[in-house]
C-alpha cells in the first residue's frame, strides 16, 4: 500500500511525525506537507501562483520519503499524489493535528479539508486529531484505528475523522465509533477592537470561549467525556 500523509501544522511538527512511524507498519509512506503552519486554510488550494516542493533531508523517520511545500494542505495532496510520488496513493492521512477537528470546527480544519480534498481525488482518506497537551491516548489507538479503519471502504466524497482526548491513558474510556458530527461549536467566538485606526477604522482581533456542550453520540459530546471519537464525515455535495 502506498500512503501519503500531510498536515496542517507543518513538516515539523511532532504529530506528522509520529503518525509517519506509525503508518509505515501499512505500507511505503511518503510525505508532503507545509513547510509552515496552515491552520484554519480549510480546502483551499493555490491556483494564481506556484509552489515550491522540495525534500526534507533530516526527517526523523527512516525509510519515509518526506517533502515540505510552500502550499496549502489541499495542495500538498494535489501535488504529492498527482506529481511527487512515483504512483497515486491508495490512501492518504491528514494530521496527527494539534487540537481538536469537531463539531464545527470541522469547515474550517485544512487537516479535515486535505483529506477531503484526498477524498475529491479517489484516495481512501483520513483526517486525525488529538488534545495539545497529553498524546499518551493517541500513541496507544493510533494504529489499531489505522488497521480497523484501512479495511472500511467509504463512501465516494467521505472521510474518516477520528480526534484523540486530552486526557491521560488511564483516564480514558474507550472508543466510540460512528460518532456524529456536533452542531455545536468548540469556541464561540467574538471580536475585540485592539486598536482604533485613522479614517473610522478599527482592527479587530477574534476572541473564542470554550464552549463545552454537546449532544449525545456526538464527536464533541465524545471527546468531551474522555473517549476516542472515530466517524465519517462528507464533503459539500455527498
Amino acid at each position: 500500500m502506498n500512503i501519503l500523509i500531510t498536515n496542517d501544522d507543518g513538516i515539523e511538527s511532532d504529530g506528522i511525525i509520529r503518525l509517519a512511524r506509525a503508518a509505515k507498519e501499512f505500507g511505503n509512506v511518503w510525505v508532503v506537507a507545509p513547510e509552515s503552519q496552515r491552520s484554519a486554510a480549510s480546502h483551499s488550494i493555490s491556483l494564481h501562483n506556484p509552489i515550491s516542493v522540495y525534500p526534507c533531508e533530516d526527517f526523523s523517520v527512516d525509510g519515509v520519503h518526506a517533502y515540505y511545500c510552500s502550499g496549502t494542505p489541499g495542495d500538498c495532496v494535489r501535488v504529492g499524489s498527482l506529481s511527487v510520488m512515483p504512483k497515486r496513493p491508495e490512501v492518504v492521512l491528514s494530521g496527527i493535528n494539534f487540537g481538536y477537528n469537531v463539531a464545527s470546527d470541522i469547515q474550517y480544519s485544512a487537516t479535515a479539508g486535505a483529506a477531503f480534498e484526498a477524498a475529491f481525488q479517489g484516495y481512501h482518506a483520513i483526517a486525525l486529531s488529538e488534545g495539545c497537551r497529553n498524546h499518551s491516548v493517541t500513541d496507544k489507538y493510533v494504529k489499531q484505528i489505522l488497521k480497523k479503519l484501512l479495511s472500511e471502504p467509504l463512501p465516494e466524497g467521505h472521510i474518516h475523522n477520528v480526534n484523540f482526548p486530552d486526557c491521560e491513558l488511564g483516564d480514558c474510556k474507550g472508543i466510540l465509533y460512528d460518532r456524529a458530527v456536533s452542531k455545536g461549536m468548540f469556541y464561540k467566538d467574538h471580536y475585540n477592537v485592539v486598536e482604533e485606526l485613522e479614517n473610522g477604522g478599527a482592527l479587530y482581533m477574534v476572541e473564542g470561549v470554550y464552549t463545552p456542550e454537546a449532544e449525545d453520540g456526538t464527536d464533541y459530546s465524545a471527546i468531551l467525556n474522555n473517549y476516542v471519537s472515530v466517524g465519517v464525515v462528507n464533503n459539500i455535495g455527498y
